[in-house]
């Protein structure tokens, strides 16, 4: 089975490249630190430092080949891919909620960098699939369990 393209912004590559790049060098660092004084503290099959440093780097570990293979299946998506006659990837969207009337503001980006405490959400959400390949001025509807939320694009750009 193909591994899952993984879409990102520079600056979201960045993140992720920062991030593998830390738990490389400073992580795998200190807890190998903290294996070895674990270790020196005796008989490690009742050890609860050296069991909690043993799960921390299985931990580390774990996220680096996660981490490297995002990078490996990455595209990314600058500022010359994005189209701001229709929501794309990279777009950011100003929106109309019709029914409370009020005005948000998102930008799509894909599902490894979303974070929607910063209003950046998915092309995998209800919101970002919705809203994917509409115009401005567009009335969107997006199912949501509670129902349907209809939105009105006001306004697209990079």
């Amino acid at each position: 089975m193909a591994d899952k393209e993984v879409i990102l912004t520079p600056s979201g590559l960045k993140k992720l490249e920062e991030e593998l790049e830390h738990l490389k060098t400073v992580k795998r660092r200190e807890v190998a630190e903290r294996i070895k004084i674990a270790i020196g503290y005796g008989d490690i099959s009742e050890n609860s430092e050296y069991e909690d440093a043993k799960n921390e780097q299985a931990f580390i570990e774990g996220r680096i080949i996660t981490l490297e293979k995002m990078l490996r299946n990455a595209r990314i998506i600058n500022d010359d891919d994005v189209n701001t006659d229709v929501v794309s990837i990279g777009s950011t969207v100003k929106l109309k909620d019709l029914e409370f009337n009020d005005i948000v503001e998102y930008t799509i980006v894909g599902s490894a960098e979303s974070d929607p405490t910063a209003n950046m959400i998915s092309n995998e959400s209800p919101v970002g699939k919705a809203l994917l390949g509409k115009q401005k001025g567009a009335i969107v509807d997006v199912n949501v369990p509670a129902g349907v939320i209809q939105y009105e694009i006001l306004d697209i750009k990079k």
